[in-house]
């Protein structure tokens, strides 16, 4: 799901009420068809995503779920909501892998608080976010490990990895035969079948 919003600029729309309670906006967001973020208050509407943005989206995670069929972790796409506790928002990462035992903030099991690794895809409207604000708030996440970003325009992908002083690391690849590990949770990406069906001639 491709985000359109930014905490101090609305890209595409702009908050749907001055002030909502957190308890309403789980109520309001678990009967609505379309999907919105919250912070401080505010509920931001979400933009839908290009084909690109989708192909990509579903190559990363047949991928990565292959890998995880005999294993515990769990991989959800765009649907599961994350909960950064620390500040307070919510959001809804491209793709989620969780490889402890999933912590949810109620009985109704569809906002995560323990990711330990999250996957953004790039898009012209979205990439200052994501890699600014967006990830301020997803380092604040004490079991995220790492943080993955996806170019949808070229071959490229980023890896941010937690190290053990709580600073972050990068490494990237761009050669389509390249791999990428995921060490957080055991898995490896390969640039060529990420971009599977894409094109970038």
């Amino acid at each position: 799901m491709q985000r359109k919003i930014c905490l101090t600029k609305i890209m595409s729309s702009q908050p749907q009420a001055s002030f909502v309670t957190r308890q309403d906006y789980l109520v309001s967001e678990r009967a609505a068809e379309a999907k919105s973020e919250y912070y401080q208050g505010e509920v931001f509407s979400m933009g839908g995503a290009s084909r690109r943005h989708n192909l990509i989206v579903a190559n990363a995670l047949v991928a990565i779920h292959d890998q995880l069929r005999q294993r515990k972790c769990e991989a959800y796409a765009s649907d599961m909501r994350v909960k950064v506790e620390a500040t307070g928002w919510y959001t809804y990462p491209d793709i989620v892998v969780v490889c402890d035992q999933p912590k949810f903030e109620d009985n109704a099991f569809d906002t995560l608080l323990n990711p330990s690794l999250l996957i953004e895809v790039l898009s012209p409207t979205t990439e200052a976010y994501d890699r600014g604000r967006k990830f301020e708030h997803y380092r604040k996440l004490p079991s995220l490990e790492q943080y993955v970003l996806i170019s949808q325009d070229r071959c490229q992908l980023e890896r941010f990895t937690r190290q053990t002083d709580g600073q972050w690391s990068l490494s990237e690849a761009s050669d389509p035969n390249a791999m990428i590990e995921l060490d957080a949770i055991d898995c490896r990406l390969k640039l060529s079948e990420v971009y599977n069906r894409l094109d970038f001639a």
